[in-house]
């Protein structure tokens, strides 16, 4: 008789545990802070002093924090450092001086890649995870000198579409001037072009008050950003198409912030965390119902980032 064979079960490895939790920086006291998207369980993990931290990403995957250090704006001692989750294993990835006043900071997950705006070095610029092929991809300084005075060319914001190729950054200018502008352009210098005369970049917006920090839904086509200009333009959060049409305003979906500046999407979730120099960290949906304050007085708060990690950490 035949004999009959039981087939083996195959398993599949169960999924690594994950929580979200968002992770924040604090100018006035040069914390990292982490926390549950609720404003529960609140952890110092990294406490440097006056470096004046201001954008903050994470690499979930290799278990790193990174983030920027302003610096003095004058001095030319701006860094970018790496911790893990729990903020030990501090290092820097590019020492004081590689660049002048970083300010918000972006991961390229696919290409291993940091892309961070240089505020008085009018610039924007990448570098590898490690630091190494320190780049300038746009160069707004006409020849001026670094430090920049003009603050018109200051660079803040930054955003990136990989898949489409492109980069896009803040230019606020001076305070409540109106001289606000979002830019586009791709994230390789044109051939035989430079940072300083690309004719690639793309102005989508200006006549903002003071446009700060940047965040892109890609599906939906969408930037998000921060204005920490004067009321009623300013102190909100807007969005608008990522491919502008004509004449079409940005649109204020959140108000009433005390100098807004850090912005998160959890675009899963349908939500956005955001953090104001007021020293508050706020929640609300995509379309800005739903407001809550998350935390508040930690801080003259700048950059946020939301992330999956996994549950040990």
């Amino acid at each position: 008789m035949p004999v009959k064979t039981s087939k083996a079960t195959i398993r599949k490895p169960a999924a690594e545990a994950t929580t979200a939790r968002l992770f924040f920086l604090s100018a006035s006291s040069g914390q990292v802070f982490s926390a549950n998207p609720d404003g529960s369980d609140v952890k110092v993990i990294v406490s440097e002093g006056r470096r004046l931290p201001d954008g903050i990403v994470v690499d979930a995957k290799a278990g790193h924090l990174y983030w920027t250090n302003m610096g003095n704006p004058t001095a030319n001692d701006g860094s970018i450092e790496r911790a893990d989750f729990d903020g030990k294993n501090i290092t820097h990835i590019l020492p004081p001086g590689a660049t002048f006043t970083p300010k918000q900071l972006q991961l390229d997950e696919k290409n291993r890649k940091l892309y961070w705006c240089d505020r008085e070095g009018m610039r924007v610029m990448r570098a590898n995870l490690d630091g190494s092929k320190i780049e300038t991809l746009i160069d707004t300084s006409e020849g001026d000198e670094r430090p920049g005075k003009n603050i018109k060319k200051w660079c803040v914001g930054i955003a990136l579409d990989v898949e489409a190729g492109k980069l896009y950054w803040t230019q606020k200018g001076s305070d409540n001037a109106g001289e606000g502008r979002i830019f586009r352009a791709n994230l390789e210098i044109p051939e035989g072009q430079s940072a300083g005369n690309r004719k690639d970049i793309e102005l989508l917006y200006e006549g903002l008050p003071e446009p700060i920090d940047l965040e892109l839904d890609l599906a939906n086509r969408t930037i998000y950003w921060t204005d920490r200009g004067d009321p009623p333009r300013g102190n909100t959060v807007n969005r608008a198409p990522m491919d502008p049409a004509n004449g079409k305003d940005p649109e204020i979906i959140f108000d009433h912030l005390m100098e807004g500046i850090g912005i998160a999407l959890d675009l899963k979730g349908g939500r956005m965390f955001l953090t104001d120099l007021g020293g508050s960290v706020y929640s609300a949906n995509l379309d800005g119902s739903n407001k809550k304050t998350v935390l508040a007085a930690e801080g003259n708060l700048t950059g946020i980032v939301y992330a999956k990690i996994p549950a040990a950490q």
